[in-house]
């Protein structure tokens, strides 16, 4: 079946620098430093990911990050309870919301 999302487009991630080497190397330093152990360990910052990318809803990044987390030892469990934080906050922020929906509609009730 044909989508836009080709999978195979991920292993190719790191041809996005041939066109802007500079900025490229740029953001690679960035997110490899933003990915390191710190204050939180790379296994956090990986699980943090995994959830931000379902709430974001990028196939390339839950792929990439399913396997990054495997390769961590993280179960399926561990990474289905953060999908399930980042579907809360999803779900909260909706509702949250919802309060301009009713400001405006009070605003122009007749």
């Amino acid at each position: 079946m044909n989508t836009y999302y080709n999978p195979e487009d991920l292993l190719q991630f790191g041809n996005m620098g041939e066109d802007a080497p500079e900025m490229w190397k740029k953001f690679m330093e960035y997110y490899s430093e933003v990915f390191a152990d710190g204050e939180l360990t790379a296994r956090e910052k990986a699980l943090i990911a995994f959830a931000v990318a379902h709430a974001i809803q990028c196939p390339y990044c839950i792929d990439s990050y399913a396997q990054t987390l495997l390769e961590m030892g993280v179960n399926q469990e561990q990474m289905i309870e953060a999908v399930h934080v980042a579907a809360a906050i999803r779900g909260g922020a909706t509702l949250a919301h919802g309060m301009q929906a009713k400001n405006v509609i009070k605003k122009l009730e007749l």
